[in-house]
């Protein structure tokens, strides 16, 4: 599913391309996750303004509230011609003076939501769980040891939360342990500080990575302009079982924690 990284290249790819047009149209095909929630007539000749991200979420802010988008499990947004026709999993068009900017999403677990604003429901509902954003400078070791003080789960299961911080899913979470050398077993609480500072340093370097490479596309991802991503192409222990460690040459072993695979080198990661 798209993660934090993903989520960011595709706000890059149109951001620019959007902000200050004016929507001049909507679309609504099949029902998403969750209504619209306003009447899309009164979104018609609003300028848009500068898009952001929070987790993996997009605000596109308008001048009267803005909309929360979310790409759900196979979700992305596309810069379309004006005359492509929506095809079957096309559940979403916003027309607007620069382009057309489409949701494709054949599992329909993705959103589009109206809010007032960022800090009013239902916005402020669905971003209320969200832990610190991985490039905050407040985000380090030391807020990781004290978010995770006493907790007995997994440290992989931990990250995967998104309570202490957001973006690291299954991929750069797998990855971002191996760079720290910590084993996706321990548990949350026992992380050292030293081993803390680490793990935070090694989540902020593996996400930037993902992002500069345009996010990682195994199955079906791509940008607003059909670009898919090439991290997948620079991991080291994600979807490398059995091969050998890049570092001391053990295999990398995958194991499945909440439902997920981790993959991990038994000899370099440490509990």
């Amino acid at each position: 599913m798209p993660e934090l990284p993903e989520v960011e290249v595709t706000r890059r790819s149109f951001a620019n391309r959007v902000e200050g047009a004016r929507v001049t149209g909507l679309r609504l095909g099949k029902p998403l996750r969750w209504p619209l929630g306003t009447d899309p007539e009164s979104l018609l000749g609003q300028q848009i303004g500068p898009v952001t991200r929070r987790g993996k979420y997009l605000w596109l802010p308008l001048e009267r509230g803005g909309l929360l988008l979310h790409l759900g499990m196979s979700g992305s947004l596309g810069l379309v011609a004006e005359t492509l026709a929506p095809g079957p999993h096309d559940h979403f068009d916003l027309h607007t003076s620069a382009g057309l900017l489409r949701l494709t999403d054949p599992r329909r677990f993705g959103a589009v939501v109206w809010s007032a604003a960022l800090d009013a429901n239902p916005a402020a509902k669905l971003l209320a769980g969200l832990g610190l954003e991985p490039f905050d400078p407040a985000f380090d070791g030391s807020h990781l040891h004290t978010a995770w003080r006493g907790r007995r789960v997994a440290v992989k299961q931990a990250l995967l939360a998104g309570d202490a911080v957001v973006g690291a899913g299954n991929i750069y979470a797998c990855e971002a342990l191996f760079m720290a050398g910590i084993d996706p077993r321990l548990a949350a609480g026992k992380l050292s500080r030293p081993r803390a500072e680490a793990l935070a340093q090694a989540v902020r370097e593996v996400l930037g990575r993902a992002v500069e490479a345009g996010g990682t596309t195994l199955r079906d991802f791509k940008d607003a302009h059909g670009v898919a991503g090439s991290f997948q192409m620079q991991a080291q222990v994600y979807g490398r079982e059995g091969e050998a460690c890049v570092r001391c040459g053990t295999p990398v072993r995958r194991i499945v924690q909440g439902q997920r695979s981790t993959f991990f080198c038994p000899s370099c990661q440490k509990r």
